[in-house]
């Protein structure tokens, strides 16, 4: 036994087996560090592999819903927010404007209904009551329908930007083409004619 030990030293043992658990260890922490994430994904790059956050649908959404326009600066379509608050603008001032003018001609309509004689609306000499009436009803109406366009306006910008985060990392570059050609299809007693469409990446 004696032998055996002088033949393969303790030390020089121990030395191999440390220096291989260590290489294993250094190695299991290499690989760690190079897994992705969940949102990560792997791209390559020329000779080089780099790992790269993914795009999230769910924050782009979400973003939009609770601060509109958010959305298209997470996406990088910056240019969009001025048109997504143009287009808030423009209804807000059309929900007032409308209003505005409902709440003028139903006032009015009220004081002629009022039997007041002391009480006059501006309108004495220039509406009658069916003009009032159309015209209260026609402002309501306009008002109520830039509501439901505010609305709308709102939806549009939360699907835009949950569109545009699903088409972030879509291939648009000059590679793109769509080149058609003639199809000649062998077939039995017969041979079918027909045109083939291919999308070259």
């Amino acid at each position: 036994m004696w032998q055996l030990l002088q033949r393969f030293p303790l030390r020089q043992y121990c030395g191999g087996v440390l220096f291989i658990v260590i290489s294993l260890l250094s190695l299991t922490g290499t690989a760690q560090d190079t897994i992705p994430l969940r949102n990560d994904s792997i791209v390559l790059i020329g000779d080089s592999v780099s790992l790269v956050p993914q795009h999230s649908v769910r924050k782009a959404t979400l973003l939009s819903t609770f601060l509109p326009g958010a959305g298209q600066v997470y996406n990088k379509k910056i240019w969009k927010v001025p048109i997504v608050y143009a287009a808030f603008a423009g209804m807000a001032y059309l929900i007032k404007f409308n209003h505005d003018n409902f709440r003028k001609f139903d006032n009015a309509l009220l004081l002629r209904y009022d039997e007041d004689p002391n009480t006059v609306d501006e309108y004495a000499d220039i509406y009658t009551e069916e003009n009032l009436r159309s015209l209260s009803d026609f402002y309501r109406r306009n008002r109520d329908l830039s509501v439901i366009g505010i609305t709308l306006v709102y939806v549009l910008n939360i699907v835009d930007a949950h569109v545009d985060a699903h088409l972030f990392s879509f291939n648009v570059d000059d590679d793109l083409s769509l080149q058609w050609s003639p199809l000649l299809q062998p077939a039995p007693g017969q041979a079918s004619a027909g045109l083939s469409l291919t999308l070259r990446f």
